[in-house]
């Protein structure tokens, strides 16, 4: 008996942990363009650009425009990008690294 409880208690962690890694993503069918725009000038030495970023808005993707930002020591910055599956196209952020 002790066997099926750990076993549910099991299945019910990893189902809410499969449930949590969809939390957040939106599918869409098509993947969008991005827009193109002029990057600003680099304000100071060693200023990292951080590239574009889409956000869910209003039942749809978003592109805000990328941002010069200080480096952050030790970190390289990992361009966000669309991934593909089954279900259709969703938007990972980018990230420090």
């Amino acid at each position: 008996m002790k066997t099926i409880s750990k076993l549910g208690i099991m299945l019910a962690m990893a189902g809410s942990l499969f449930m949590a890694s969809c939390a957040g993503s939106y599918c869409i069918t098509d993947q969008p363009a991005e827009p193109v725009y002029v990057r600003p000038v680099q304000p100071y030495a060693n200023a990292v650009w951080i590239d574009g970023d889409w956000v869910w808005r209003g039942g749809s993707y978003v592109y805000q425009r990328g941002y010069w930002v200080r480096p952050r020591a030790g970190r390289a910055w990992v361009r966000g990008g669309w991934y593909h599956s089954p279900r259709g196209y969703t938007w990972h952020r980018g990230h420090w690294r």
